[in-house]
């Protein structure tokens, strides 16, 4: 299967539609309806929960059940507090970067509709530069125009509301994708791909096959921690953005080496059950699909985390994305390396037989 051909215009048309769409955690249901739109033809029904995990399966009646996974949740803020003046203070809902909200447009979500905002920032002119003070949670605000608390809240915004970025999809440089909240919808999008190349390619898997598009990962993996009970998998791979660590400021002692466009990023941690992922890495060798490694120490910090320690146990991996500027509204990723994740994917389902466990004394 050749990687320049995995994506098609329908399938970047979706991407777009997908990443343009906010899904702030705990709000996901209306991104999870345009991915399950996606999928239907690829899958043979749908199980949703109460908070909003959505996954599409193949061969639901097996005994035997294997997880592709992704989440769907993007980082926002919440209204916190309203001065008397009009202005809005936040509070993070996910790890939203306080840096980069100065000068940011932003959509706060209400029972009206989006009201439009401003991140304000004092003009330089009127700052003192012997003490500059960066953008911090206690001083950053919203200006949504109105002259006073009355008139917000007259437009429908009140303590609670959430709070997106509006920035959309484009393509640099005719390879990286750059968006707001490719972490992780990206994910969600190369399970959806896995899925349609196996139907496409007329492939009859030997097991249940639960492609899961979680919710609420930002806040602490709870999508895929309430999922797993549900599903109850033998197997689980997971597939989350890693950094790219080739860029300015970042210091690589600390973070290792990944790059964009240098191939799937391959997990090494306690969560990760070995066996499983020597047989990723296998399947990248004999596949000729370019790969790298990360040392994840104590956790992931990904849903791999939330699987791999449920039901008793459940052989998990990592698969990641490198990518450029997380939790910024520019995160960019190179297609090449979206691809490739989808093909390692696709390519490890392959291998799995009906009944493995993966186990050590085996």
């Amino acid at each position: 299967m050749s990687t320049t051909k995995i994506l098609n215009k329908k399938s970047i048309d979706f991407l777009e539609k997908y990443l343009n769409n906010p899904s702030p955690t705990g709000y996901e249901w209306e991104g999870q309806k345009i991915w399950m739109d996606y999928l239907r033809p690829y899958v043979d029904t749908f199980i949703t929960d109460t908070y909003g995990t959505a996954v599409g399966v193949i061969n639901p009646d097996a005994k035997y059940k294997v997880v592709i996974e992704g989440h769907s949740d993007e980082i926002s803020w919440y209204v916190n507090y309203i001065t008397d003046d009009g202005l809005i203070y936040v509070i993070r809902n996910g790890g939203s970067d306080h840096q980069i909200a100065p000068s940011k447009w932003v959509d706060i979500h209400t029972d009206k509709g989006i009201v439009k905002g401003i991140f304000g920032w004092p003009a330089i002119h009127t700052r003192n530069s012997s003490k500059e003070e960066p953008p911090k949670l206690d001083n950053i605000f919203i200006d949504i125009g109105a002259k006073d608390k009355k008139e917000v809240e007259k437009m429908g915004v009140h303590v609670g509301c959430v709070i997106t970025y509006p920035d959309t999809f484009q393509i640099l440089n005719g390879n990286k994708f750059v968006c707001r909240a490719i972490d992780n919808r990206a994910g969600g999008f190369m399970i959806a791909e896995v899925a349609r190349l196996l139907h496409e390619n007329k492939k009859e898997l030997p097991f249940g096959l639960y492609i899961t598009n979680s919710v609420q990962e930002e806040i602490g993996l709870r999508g895929a921690e309430m999922i797993t009970q549900t599903i109850k998998p033998n197997v689980a791979i997971v597939t989350d953005v890693c950094h790219d660590t080739t860029t300015p400021m970042i210091e690589k002692k600390t973070q290792g080496h990944t790059e964009i466009g240098a191939g799937p990023v391959i997990s090494y941690a306690p969560a990760v059950q070995n066996k499983l992922r020597e047989r990723i890495i296998k399947t990248a060798e004999s596949n000729k699909i370019p790969f790298q490694r990360m040392a994840s120490s104590r956790y992931t910090g990904t849903d791999t985390d939330a699987f791999a320690y449920s039901n008793g146990g459940v052989a998990s991996a990592l698969i990641s994305l490198p990518l450029r500027y997380m939790h910024t509204t520019v995160e960019t990723v190179h297609q090449d390396d979206v691809e490739n994740v989808i093909k390692l994917i696709y390519e490890t389902l392959l291998t799995i037989k009906e009944g493995e466990t993966f186990s050590y004394f085996e």
